[in-house]
């Protein structure tokens, strides 16, 4: 394959790059920033784009940055990578962890840490951005080099796309991202169609009466109520969803009360679904607001439930065609078993948000970060599910191969479309 030589032209000057990328991935890891907060980054990463003479869009949305480098006739691809981190405390042990702490929307302190891997996205990024920088002669057509804010709140493609990004860049052919996971590092994996589940979270308040705890029939206790909400919810999935079909309903939060013996007011309930179909993500909303409507009339409650949903997530379907193309190009390109189908994955991502709204087709897969003797020791001792993954406070992605891997897999995939015949 002709993009397959392209590649490996490209990627010839890689090893050269892995002091400077290793030292960019430990400054990035050491220096975390919350959702929409990413000023530190973008500034890096910005600093860097504009050194390897990509021109440079910052603030985009807030604190997106694009890079974008025409290099003669030829597709437009899009790479994407997110940056921010999550309210976390880093418990890895690594000599380069975050120590870092931030002050969060509601105005609370938070310890700060890239417990989903988006350093070793925004390292990649900028390897494979570098990397065509310096290979011109191999590639031709436009790169565009977008870093996202704000993917774990959902809304920072959103926010890109409504800050003008479509007025910035030329329409891409296709767009590609990219995610760590726990899989052996070293090795990629594809997935036609959808692959990351569309996700909500839902607030529920529900309402009672409150009391002292010593006069309980004068109460609406919310706390009761909130239980059999609860209760009732463990049987959407299994009894209303048509087997076969994915769903999952989760309830991470209940917060009701101040004190022992005070019956409190109200209760408020988050959940969480995940589906891979609009229509099963329609009948379990349906069903959740149903049971808290019911449980509360039942309860005799003074008022109806009040719903929120908010950090939704599109479903991520990757287009078939441009998946068979990254999939042929990484096989070709990579050693036999580096190469898989990783299946569904049940988390979710807003990457589809800015080629949907471009018009582009797009595809997205997944990276192993994994120590790969320490997964196949757990995997020969069936506790693969025990290794820490993406948000544990321990997830710590081995530095290489997974840097190199991860830079190349994006090479790879770009080079399928700008390749010189």
């Amino acid at each position: 394959m002709a993009s397959t030589e392209a590649a490996r032209t490209i990627l010839s000057g890689q090893e050269s790059l892995r002091h400077w990328q290793e030292e960019l991935y430990r400054d990035f890891h050491r220096n975390p920033e919350l959702s929409h907060q990413e000023e530190r980054t973008s500034g890096v990463v910005a600093e860097q784009l504009d050194g390897l003479g990509y021109e440079v869009h910052t603030k985009v949305g807030g604190t997106g940055v694009v890079g974008v480098l025409a290099n003669g006739d030829g597709p437009t691809v899009l790479l994407r990578a997110d940056m921010d981190a999550l309210p976390v405390r880093e418990a890895t042990g690594l000599d380069y962890a975050s120590t870092a702490v931030a002050t969060d929307d509601e105005g609370h302190q938070t310890d700060v840490m890239h417990a989903c891997g988006h350093d070793v996205h925004v390292s990649t990024l900028l390897g494979a951005a570098r990397l065509f920088a310096e290979g011109r002669e191999a590639w031709a057509g436009t790169l565009i080099a977008l870093f996202q804010p704000a993917e774990e709140l959902g809304d920072g493609a959103k926010t890109m796309v409504d800050g003008g990004l479509a007025a910035l860049i030329p329409t891409p052919d296709v767009a590609l991202a990219q995610h760590v996971l726990v899989h052996p590092a070293g090795t990629v994996g594809t997935h036609e169609g959808p692959f990351l589940s569309m996700a909500d979270s839902i607030r529920i308040t529900l309402y009672g009466r409150g009391s002292h705890g010593s006069m309980p029939h004068l109460s609406i206790d919310p706390a009761v109520l909130a239980s059999m909400v609860v209760v009732r919810l463990q049987g959407v999935v299994a009894r209303e969803v048509q087997p076969g079909e994915f769903a999952v309903l989760t309830v991470g939060r209940i917060a009701v009360g101040a004190k022992s013996n005070i019956i409190d007011d109200h209760a408020v309930l988050e959940l969480n679904i995940r589906t891979y179909s609009r229509p099963i993500r329609d009948q379990l909303l349906a069903a959740i607001e149903r049971i808290a409507r019911a449980e509360s009339a039942a309860s005799g409650s003074p008022k109806e439930p009040d719903f929120e949903v908010y950090n939704s997530y599109p479903l991520t379907d990757n287009d078939a065609e441009a998946t068979a193309r990254v999939t042929a190009a990484f096989e070709d390109f990579f050693p036999a078993g580096a190469v898989g189908d990783y299946g569904r994955q049940t988390a979710s991502e807003d990457f589809s948000d800015v080629p949907t709204a471009l018009g582009t087709p797009y595809t997205y897969w997944g990276v192993g970060g994994a120590d790969p003797a320490v997964y196949a020791e757990a995997e020969a001792s069936g506790t693969v599910s025990s290794l820490p993954a993406n948000h544990s406070p321990m997830f710590a992605p081995v530095m290489q191969p997974t840097l190199t891997m991860g830079t190349a897999a994006l090479v790879v995939a770009a080079s399928a479309w700008l390749g010189r015949a």
